[in-house]
């Protein structure tokens, strides 16, 4: 059922949210869909009414980033289900539950219990869906079971992040003067969002500035002078030197919050190479982990450098470097988020979501595309590491940074993915094998669009 949402993306990848099943074949003919009766897993269920929630209006706290509660919701969801299953370590629950209860109805009520405690709003939203997966899964003693080891599990992990330090009042950033410093941006001049999230506790880093990047390049040096001149050029509203896929690339990217766009891309490569409930729970887990650490470190850096953005730096007077030149009239290709420019949020999280991705799968190949009702544009990929560096480029076709702020993003989500990853696999004793192997004989899977409403 469709519902009102800030935007639709369309996948061009495996077929769960409407039923549709995947048939595998040769690298030399596409992947073809048959229609399926069979409903995706809890797992994905309730990832995708946790995307439709989380950016329903006035439901997540304003000051509070949004892969927070991606991140807690799918740990508790992993950490329930693994429980009953058994392979692999847990995240923070260590109970043993009975073998017999339902892996599924876990998956439910853990997703269930953090929603209900993270976003109190969408009370009807949420029992209306819990209602929907009792009716899909039955009754009896094994989904009780199950229904009770997921609650458990969530109210672990709700009592460890009770006091994270995300619900601590923010500090209000003060703009210093001068060239480089970051200054509120027009149109709106919006204060500085998420000043708080650097100070929050990582779930898997042990420090916020654990890989926090070396300062952005002097304003007196060449490469901060030839990255200047790239945005003016390419970022320009009215950029006469901007190519039409440049301006598509650029617009597309910045029609959705980047975070959901990787939670979809990885629904739909879970169903692509045939996750279990198990994988699916451990990928989100990791990916949504991966995401909420790589917040705190985006903003740990973002605030310490407080780098100007290209729309302050092109039209300011004082330019600091006699390799740049002012311009009053300079308007970027896209509103300009409102935070400093140093690192990239879309090169972090889009290397970070990459980065898992390929660790899951074993495996860069996988052939999806994306479209977005909003801006009708559609862009294809062969690999996650090609969406992942479209999607950092965007952003200096669209004026929103430099270049040398989509190098430090990419690089900070490198590492933290790794961390991350590494991180999870510790606790089972070392790398294993989560997902199942991609189809012999074929690198990449291409299939056709499903319409995802968030």
């Amino acid at each position: 059922m469709k519902r009102s949402a800030t935007f639709a993306l369309i996948v061009v990848a495996t077929l769960g949210f409407t039923g549709t099943s995947l048939a595998r074949q040769s690298k030399s003919h596409p992947v073809s869909a048959t229609t399926s009766q069979s409903q995706p897993d809890q797992v994905i269920q309730w990832n995708q009414e946790l995307l439709q929630l989380v950016q329903a209006p006035g439901a997540q706290p304003a000051t509070i980033h949004p892969t927070r509660t991606l991140a807690i919701t799918q740990l508790a969801v992993y950490d329930a289900v693994n429980a009953i299953e058994r392979k692999d370590a847990p995240y923070l629950f260590h109970r043993r539950a009975p073998r017999g209860a339902s892996a599924e109805a876990a998956a439910a009520a853990a997703a269930r219990t953090t929603l209900l405690a993270l976003l109190p709003s969408q009370q009807s939203a949420i029992d209306a869906m819990f209602q929907t997966s009792l009716a899909q899964l039955g009754s009896g003693p094994r989904v009780r079971e199950g229904t009770q080891v997921g609650e458990e599990a969530a109210n672990t992990i709700l009592r460890a992040r009770a006091n994270d330090g995300a619900a601590v009042t923010p500090t209000a950033f003060v703009p210093q003067s001068g060239p480089g410093e970051y200054q509120l941006t027009p149109p709106s001049f919006t204060p500085a969002g998420f000043t708080q999230t650097a100070h929050v506790t990582p779930f898997f880093l042990k420090t916020a500035s654990q890989f926090r990047p070396p300062a952005p390049p002097a304003l007196t040096s060449a490469r901060y002078a030839a990255d200047f001149n790239e945005v003016k050029s390419l970022g320009r509203l009215t950029s006469t030197t901007r190519t039409a896929d440049q301006t598509s690339v650029g617009k597309f990217w910045g029609a959705a919050p980047i975070w959901i766009v990787w939670n979809q891309v990885a629904e739909q490569a879970g169903s692509a190479f045939h996750n279990n409930l198990q994988q699916n729970a451990r990928m989100f887990a990791l990916l949504d982990g991966t995401l909420g650490d790589g917040a705190i470190a985006l903003y740990d850096a973002k605030y310490t450098y407080h780098r100007w953005r290209p729309i302050t730096a092109i039209t300011a007077t004082d330019q600091g470097n006699s390799n740049t030149i002012s311009d009053s009239t300079w308007v970027p290709l896209a509103n300009t988020a409102n935070d400093p420019s140093y690192p990239g949020a879309h090169a972090q999280f889009s290397e970070a979501a990459a980065t898992v991705l390929v660790d899951f799968f074993r495996t860069d190949g996988f052939s999806f595309s994306l479209s977005n009702a909003t801006t009708g544009i559609t862009r294809s990929f062969d690999s996650f590491t090609a969406a992942a560096d479209e999607a950092s480029a965007s952003r200096i076709f669209a004026g929103q940074h430099f270049r040398y702020d989509e190098d430090a993003g990419q690089s900070l989500g490198v590492q933290v993915a790794d961390f991350v990853v590494d991180s999870l696999l510790s606790r089972a004793g070392g790398r294993r094998r989560s997902a199942l192997s991609p189809p012999k004989n074929s690198q990449t899977l291409k299939l056709p669009a499903v319409e995802v409403w968030q």
